[in-house]
């Protein structure tokens, strides 16, 4: 290394052979002080590799480490270290938006812990590794296949140059906060291949639509993806019937040699895969399933040979609709009865009206006044999404079963709806009881910061139908102003921005939705 030192650490306690894991904490320097490691991100345990996330000091920049850890008097740790090296500096040359750029190869100082065998210095790529990505459940199919593009195209480049990635470990793979896959931390394995390379993509692939790992032993904490009866690898489709039948085969297929999988191989290219990838790209799943689909079924359904006994909430409810709806009726016969008694006090002559009293009616008193605004019955819901698979689609009905303990929540998003997110805009089309002038739209929720539209919904819903009314939600109830100049029997509830979660992620909940409004 040609840089100078900029702050040293005593190793006295560095014996030889000493175990490098343990000296490797946060605030240590390495390579004469140059990088100092703030937080260890993952670890990958085939070629003794920690994942870090450090600063340089010199360029005032954070980077991503790849730390070789072991014996340096093990000569075959040393040799396999040595190659890891070697094939991370041919890489330096290697330009892909898929791909970290790796910034620098160096060798052990006499600094460092005694246990290290080398760095690969890489630039430093923001957002979250795959594991946190699936922490909160498997992603819709469409989304998956298009965050997997860039990787994907970056396996079948670096292929063409002669190079291997090492793409093939879930903590050495990180998702952009603009949603791309990107291999984040090179420094393939001694031995590594293309077809390690074709098979981490398929592992990758597979982790995002099933939420579970199915390249050799998992990391902590994340399920290994199960076997069949006769030891074959179970299919994403299998576990998630929305999943179509070639997104499903080309992850299982790209994974590799029976021995390894139980599976048939098949796919040995990253344009293979790549371009099942971008099929399904723009991929919607059908928003229900057809007579001839198999419908998916809540956790809490239950197969009963008898009819079902009424529930009493149904009954409770349908009781009030019929109710509102009475008094919505008896509301507009009395307007037509007091418009047709206007028209038999009017003049024969002249088509003034007749003055009762001495002074002249303002302007305001002769104008009809609106009609009073009653609550509404919401009858049904659907899910709606602008891209991607619905949020949640069997929780819609606790949007309106009165009862604010139930919830509808979004998926953990890990990054903002938006024009330049995974997606614009999530909700539900709400069926009104009654074709209805809407007034106000009440939504409870625990989501302060939660961005809410409310559109009229003529034929298929859509973002460019007329916009009635918008708010940003409190905790709680927050009602918003709706302006409906018609009546109708369907409105659109769409949430446009989510209110921060956990992890810097961002979702919403809503426990109920109440609409007020008159028969017009």
């Amino acid at each position: 290394m040609t840089s100078k030192p900029t702050e040293q650490i005593s190793n006295e306690d560095d014996e030889p052979g000493a175990d490098a894991g343990a000296a490797l904490t946060p605030g240590r320097v390495l390579d004469h002080g140059r990088y100092r490691l703030l937080s260890q991100v993952g670890a990958d345990d085939r070629c003794d590799a920690q994942l870090w996330r450090a600063k340089d000091g010199v360029l005032g920049r954070d980077v991503a480490l790849t730390i070789l850890v072991g014996d340096r008097s093990d000569a075959e740790a040393a040799n396999n270290a040595r190659r890891t090296l070697e094939r991370a500096m041919h890489a330096s040359t290697f330009n892909h938006i898929g791909v970290a750029r790796v910034l620098d190869v160096v060798t052990p100082s006499n600094t460092d812990p005694a246990g290290v065998l080398g760095l690969v210095i890489s630039e430093w790529t923001h957002g979250t590794d795959l594991l946190d990505l699936v922490a909160e459940g498997p992603l819709p199919p469409g989304t998956a296949a298009r965050l997997m593009q860039p990787l994907a195209a970056a396996v079948e480049a670096a292929h063409h140059a002669g190079l291997v990635l090492g793409a093939d470990h879930p903590q050495r793979i990180r998702v952009t906060p603009d949603g791309d896959v990107r291999m984040a931390f090179p420094g393939p394995l001694a031995h590594a291949t293309s077809s390690d390379d074709v098979r981490g993509l398929g592992a990758a692939l597979y982790l995002l639509l099933s939420g579970r790992w199915a390249l050799g032993d998992a990391p902590e904490g994340l399920p290994t993806a199960p076997t069949g009866p006769d030891g074959d690898l179970v299919a994403p489709r299998t576990l998630r019937p929305t999943v179509p039948m070639e997104l499903s085969t080309v992850a299982v297929r790209a994974l590799g040699t029976p021995d390894s999988t139980g599976t048939t191989g098949g796919v040995r290219t990253g344009a293979a895969v790549l371009r099942v990838l971008e099929q399904y790209a723009t991929y919607d799943p059908p928003a229900q399933a057809t007579s001839g689909d198999t419908a998916t079924v809540d956790a809490g359904e239950v197969w009963r040979r008898e009819d079902p006994r009424p529930d009493k909430r149904t009954r409770k409810k349908l009781m009030i609709s019929v109710g509102v709806l009475a008094a919505a009726t008896i509301l507009v016969i009395g307007w037509i009865a007091v418009g047709v008694i206007g028209i038999f006090t009017e003049t024969d002559g002249g088509g003034t009206g007749t003055v009762i009293s001495g002074d002249e009616p303002s302007e305001e008193q002769s104008s009809q006044a609106p009609p009073p605004a009653t609550p509404v019955g919401i009858t049904d819901g659907v899910s709606y999404t602008v891209k991607g698979e619905p949020d949640a689609p069997t929780s819609i009905p606790h949007l309106y079963d009165g009862d604010p303990s139930t919830d509808w929540s979004t998926y953990n998003y890990f990054q903002q709806l938006g024009p330049n997110g995974i997606n614009t805009g999530t909700g539900a089309v709400l069926t009104l009881d009654h074709p209805t002038v809407v007034q106000e739209v009440v939504i409870n929720s625990p989501s302060p910061g939660t961005q809410v539209e409310i559109r009229q919904v003529e034929g298929s819903p859509s973002m460019d139908s007329k916009l009635l009314g918008s708010g940003k939600l409190n905790a709680g109830e927050t009602p918003i102003k709706v302006n409906a100049a018609a009546p109708s029997s369907k409105i659109l509830v769409v949430l446009t921005k989510l209110a921060p979660a956990d992890g810097g992620n961002f979702a919403s909940k809503i426990n109920e939705i109440k609409v007020t409004g008159s028969a017009g």
